[in-house]
């Protein structure tokens, strides 16, 4: 595994050298130098809610469109998958030119179709967002003394009944002097000839400014418009425009137009442009992620005490006084065996659907290696928010190429548990790479068809699908066949003791024992609910997760805590003389997803009551339900390997006939 890791390393090493050939260095994207009256224009994503979940494009209301025709950003994969549908707008403005009373344009009168979506759009509390270098419109509001911040504007507002629409805005943008003095520190690209400096002193007026922050403030103004005067966009208005944020004036009826208007001041700020994210990823509540890490401590001391006295007090006692006796005391004591020493000719039988469990824990392993090297990347800053899209293009990107490990991991597993059956690896294999991709594909294809419905950006566009089955057939799936060819290749591990012909008898249970396989993941549950709600905060409340150190470090306990859960109950079922622990090793860890899936329901009931629609929750709970099932492939696989060593290392150091 670690190879792969270290193989993953290297490859992004070799993307990151040949990105910085385009222009842009990881992680972000590089300082734009702007000159005093340069024109800044300003895009606009998705139109995002809270209640639905389902975003829409922008121009799907009657906004303003831009006198050049729409024109879509160059989007990558991740940002495709995320519903994201970066548009160009009308709004521009000219680089610290302060201006107001700008006319935009006026709308055809609303139709009734027109009129029914705008109102619903903002029942369903729709929020726009633009964007200005790349950076999102920040919105501040105060509430009881304290300063919120929200990130982009509601569509309208609804007051006793009346529908009213933002349509004038006032915005902010932040700006910072450039630095050519610090210019090589930053810069390191190809388009840096551009920009760098020739030797010759400029003046610093000359230098230009960034963009370091941008901010909006949305106001309801009613225009008076002379339909004998018409008025060009970028005009200015005729009167005064006054921007009152706390009274709405503009309401919507169907059958009248909609005039919009904007006005833009520059600021200088002390912001420096590495540092303008950091409004957007401001790390709140850092003493509740070190609270969870802390809880997660406890527990794997916990379990570390058990597992220390099952090694320490129990086995090794048992198999030194073993093996201090001579034959005759030892054919005595066989007859008086009891516990997990009776199981020896039964503890290494094959499982039922021994291919189900090696494909499974093939795919865990794929899972498993994708989070932990994605969560290390991000944690080292390579998938920063300010990079759109690159978190889940890089966990594509690291899932394909560990496709490996996991054919690898399935077949040799098959070949130790099949006694050797070399031939079947090719079948072993192609199931592995088909397994987990499969059930996702059919979860996400069943969603898209009803985001299709509902005509959504959120929908995965049938180029994209196109796309996302050449990777899996043809990258993802080769391989995965040549991991399980080298799997073939390699020596199968051999089981310490013979496995009888006749089956043992299992003893009767005073309880079932898959009981107490699901009560187990309350523990590895317990090491990460508080980090799962901001997960959960993160993508259906739309705020930034940043924390990834953290995340990084509570993945790191979940694995132990998982192994420790997995051992502990594969030595309690052996000690009862329930050889059957491949199956419930496997579900001791992994049964930590039924409880994350507990939590998600309890998260849309009681976190999520804004969410509206049949739509919308079918949509929460698929979502909810791929990502259960790769975290029990994952978690599960944990346990196995664990449970796995355990069982050879012990039973490697028993000497029965």
């Amino acid at each position: 595994m670690s190879s792969m890791v270290r193989s993953g390393i290297w490859v992004l090493a070799v993307f990151s050298v040949i990105q910085s050939s385009f222009g842009f260095y990881l992680p972000g994207s590089y300082p734009h130098n702007y000159q005093v009256g340069d024109y800044l224009n300003v895009k606009v994503n998705s139109l995002t809610s809270f209640e639905t979940e389902m975003p829409f494009s922008y121009y799907s209301l009657p906004f303003c469109k831009p006198s050049e025709g729409i024109k879509d950003s160059a989007e990558n994969l991740g940002e495709l998958l995320m519903g994201d549908r970066i548009e160009n707008s009308p709004y521009r403005f000219k680089m610290f030119k302060n201006e107001s009373e700008i006319f935009l344009c006026q709308t055809e009168k609303l139709s009734g179709d027109s009129f029914k979506l705008l109102k619903e759009r903002i029942d369903e509390m729709y929020q726009v967002n633009p964007m200005l270098d790349n950076l999102p419109a920040n919105r501040y509001t105060k509430k009881d003394g304290y300063v919120l911040r929200w990130t982009g504007y509601p569509v309208g507002i609804k007051v006793q009944d009346v529908y009213y629409v933002f349509n004038h805005l006032k915005f902010k943008v932040l700006v910072h002097k450039y630095e050519e003095a610090n210019l090589a520190g930053v810069m390191g690209t190809g388009d840096a000839a551009e920009v760098f400096p020739t030797g010759e002193k400029k003046n610093p007026d000359e230098l230009g400014y960034m963009v370091v922050g941008f901010e909006v403030v949305p106001c309801s103004f009613a225009h008076n418009v002379d339909p004998k005067k018409k008025l060009e966009m970028y005009e200015r208005y005729p009167t005064p425009i006054r921007c009152d944020s706390t009274s709405v004036s503009m309401s919507v009826k169907e059958g009248q137009s909609i005039v919009f208007s904007y006005e833009v001041s520059f600021e200088e700020s002390d912001i420096k442009w590495p540092s303008r994210w950091d409004a957007y990823l401001k790390m709140e509540g850092s003493k509740v992620h070190w609270f969870s890490i802390l809880n997660s401590l406890m527990v794997i001391t916990f379990l570390a005490g058990i597992v220390f006295v099952i090694f320490l007090r129990t086995v090794r006692r048992d198999l030194t006084t073993y093996e201090e006796l001579d034959k005759e005391a030892q054919a005595q004591m066989n007859q008086e065996l009891s516990g997990w020493k009776l199981v020896v000719g039964d503890v290494f039988r094959a499982p039922s659907n021994p291919s189900l469990l090696c494909v499974m824990v093939g795919d865990g392993v794929q899972i498993l290696g994708m989070a932990v090297v994605t969560i290390l990347f991000a944690a080292l800053g390579f998938m920063s928010p300010a990079s759109r899209g690159t978190l889940i293009t890089g966990m594509l990107f690291f899932y394909m190429i560990l496709g490996i490990a996991a054919g690898y991991v399935a077949v040799r597993l098959y070949r130790t548990i099949g006694c050797g059956e070399q031939h079947k690896w090719m079948s072993v294999a192609w199931k592995a790479a088909c397994f987990f991709p499969g059930i996702a594909f059919l979860i996400l294809t069943t969603l898209n068809f009803l985001l299709w419905g509902s005509h959504s950006t959120g929908a995965i566009p049938f180029s994209l699908f196109v796309i996302l089955i050449l990777l899996w057939f043809c990258i993802s799936v080769p391989l995965t066949l040549i991991g399980g060819y080298f799997g073939a290749k390699a020596p199968q591990i051999e089981f310490p003791v013979r496995t009888n012909q006749i089956p043992r008898e299992i003893p009767a249970q005073r309880y079932p024992s898959w009981l107490l396989v699901l009560g187990a993941g309350t523990l590895p549950f317990g090491t990460l609910f508080i980090e799962l709600f901001f997960i959960m905060s993160s993508i259906w409340i739309g705020r930034v997760y940043y924390v990834f150190g953290f995340l990084f470090v509570v993945m790191i306990l979940l694995v132990v805590v998982c192994a420790e859960v997995s051992l502990v109950l594969t030595y309690m079922h052996l000690c009862i003389e329930d050889y059957k622990w491949w199956w419930k090793s496997f579900f001791a860890s992994g049964s930590v997803a039924l409880y994350i899936f507990i939590y998600s329901i309890n998260y849309l009931v009681f976190d999520l009551q804004s969410l509206s629609g049949p739509v919308s929750a079918t949509l929460y709970l698929g979502y909810s339900l791929f990502m259960v099932l790769a975290i029990m492939l994952a978690t599960g696989t944990i346990g196995f390997l664990s449970s796995f060593w355990f069982v050879h290392y012990l039973f490697s150091s028993v000497k029965l006939d």
